[in-house]
């Protein structure tokens, strides 16, 4: 099984260090940005499973960031941190297409529970998609198969 990947953005290195080292020890491949510029190129360079959002970023909203993230990697699995949360920018983010949001400070085993949740949603997701390709796929053989039995009839 391939390791999963997580891209945490966040200008507060303390954070960075430590959300990385919690979830390496889980066994995530982790990669980290502190602007959402950096964020952007990196997803860029490779996928990423799943990306930890800060929604205040020094050089621009976390959820503008997660728009840009959503177009441009919808299948990656977005969670928005914050240490300002409110009702607006949590309605806002999910509205945007956050897949979950989360109040900072954040609990070791929550950041986990979070992530390996969202991470699960992922697989289950692809894992039907890849049913409804085979499902397709043994449909049209069995139409193609039918047309050429009538075509030598």
């Amino acid at each position: 099984m391939n390791k999963k990947s997580i891209l945490i953005v966040d200008d507060d290195k303390a954070i960075l260090k430590s959300f990385k080292a919690i979830l390496q020890a889980e066994g995530y491949d982790v990669d980290t940005a502190e602007t959402g510029q950096e964020a952007l190129e990196k997803t860029e360079e490779r996928f990423h499973n799943l990306a930890l959002l800060d929604i205040k970023l020094p050089d621009i909203q976390g959820t503008e960031l997660l728009v840009e993230m959503h177009e441009y990697m919808p299948r990656m699995m977005k969670i928005m941190i914050t240490g300002h949360a409110t009702l607006e920018n949590a309605v806002e983010s999910l509205n945007l297409g956050a897949d979950a949001y989360v109040m900072k400070p954040v609990k070791p085993e929550e950041l986990l529970r979070v992530v390996g949740e969202k991470l699960k949603e992922q697989e289950e997701a692809e894992r039907m998609g890849e049913e409804k390709v085979a499902e397709w796929i043994e449909t049209r053989v069995r139409k193609l198969k039918r047309e050429r039995h009538r075509e030598r009839v």
